[in-house]
C-alpha cells in the first residue's frame, strides 16, 4: 500500500513537545558532564595533574636558560593550577563525545540533505582544532619561546608564573584552533549563499591581508611565529574553497521532480 505521507517532508509527524524538548536538552547536557567527569577522573589518577602540567610546559622549560624554573607567585596556584591544566584536557579529549550529544540533540530535526553537510563539518571541524593546537604545540612552541628567550636582556632572570604560561597557552591554543576552522567558515559561508565560490577565490588577496594582521596580533612576537599562522591558514582558505564546491553540490536538498516521484 502506497504511503500517502507528503514526500516534500521528510520531518513530517516527528514533532515533539516543548518540554520534551527540554528534557531530552537536559539529558544531553548531563552525558556530556558524565563525559567529561569520566575522563578528568581517570587524568587526575594517570598521569595525575602535576604531569601534565609538566607536559604543557614542556616546550617553554626546554627554552628556559640552564638553573632557570618557573615559578608560581599566588599561595594555591601551585595546586589549582594543574587542576585546571586536568579539566581543560579532560574536556578536549571528550571532545568527540560532546559533538555527538550535540548531534543527537540536533539530527531529528534535520532532513538528510542537511545531515549530508552536519556530519563531515561535525568531524573535520573537531579534527581541524585538534590539528591547530597540536601545529601550536610541537611547532610554534618550539621556535617562539628559543626566539623570545633570546631577546630577552642578560640583565633579567627568566622565572614565567605558571598560571600566566597557563593563561598564554590558552589563548594560543584556541587562536591556532579556530584559525585552523577557516575550511569550515567558508564551507558553511557558500552553502548558506551568503558569499560565493568565485567571491571566495575573488577574495584571496584580502584574506591574505587580514590573516596576515591577524597572525601579527595574536602570536609571539617573531617572524617565524606569525608565517607559521599565516601560511597555514592561506592554505586552509584554499582547501575551503576547494570543499566548499563539492559540499554545495552534494548537500543540495532534492528538486521538485525528486520529491514528487512516487513513493513505493
Amino acid at each position: 500500500m502506497a504511503d500517502n505521507k507528503d514526500p516534500q517532508d521528510e520531518l513530517a509527524g516527528t514533532e515533539q513537545p516543548f518540554i520534551q524538548h527540554l528534557l531530552e536538552l537536559r539529558d544531553r547536557l548531563m552525558y556530556c558532564l558524565y563525559g567529561i567527569g569520566a575522563v578528568f577522573a581517570v587524568l587526575v589518577f594517570y598521569p595525575g595533574p602535576s604531569h601534565l602540567y609538566d607536559l604543557l610546559a614542556m616546550p617553554l622549560v626546554r627554552a628556559l636558560p640552564e638553573g632557570s624554573r618557573m615559578i608560581a607567585v599566588g599561595v594555591v596556584s601551585p595546586f589549582l593550577v594543574p587542576i585546571k591544566v586536568s579539566v581543560l584536557a579532560a574536556f578536549g579529549l571528550a571532545l568527540p563525545w560532546v559533538l555527538y550529544q550535540v548531534w543527537a540533540f540536533v539530527a531529528p530535526g534535520l532532513y538528510k540533505h542537511e545531515r549530508r553537510l552536519v556530519v563531515p563539518l561535525v568531524i573535520s571541524s573537531t579534527v581541524l582544532f585538534y590539528l591547530g593546537a597540536a601545529f601550536c604545540y610541537f611547532f610554534v612552541f618550539g621556535q617562539a619561546f628559543p626566539a623570545i628567550q633570546r631577546m630577552a636582556p642578560a640583565s633579567v632572570a627568566v622565572s614565567p608564573d605558571i598560571d600566566a604560561y597557563l593563561d598564554f597557552v590558552i589563548t594560543m591554543f584556541i587562536a591556532f584552533g579556530v584559525a585552523f576552522e577557516v575550511p569550515i567558515v567558508v564551507v558553511i559561508l557558500a552553502r548558506m549563499g551568503l558569499i560565493s565560490v568565485e567571491q571566495f577565490k575573488a577574495f584571496r588577496s584580502y584574506f591574505v591581508v587580514g590573516a596576515a594582521a591577524v597572525a601579527g596580533m595574536v602570536t609571539p612576537p617573531d617572524p617565524v611565529s606569525m608565517l607559521a599562522l599565516l601560511v597555514p591558514m592561506y592554505l586552509l582558505y584554499e582547501v575551503g574553497i576547494w570543499a566548499a564546491q563539492f559540499f554545495i553540490k552534494y548537500t543540495q536538498p532534492p528538486s521538485d521532480d525528486d520529491a514528487a516521484a512516487p513513493q513505493a
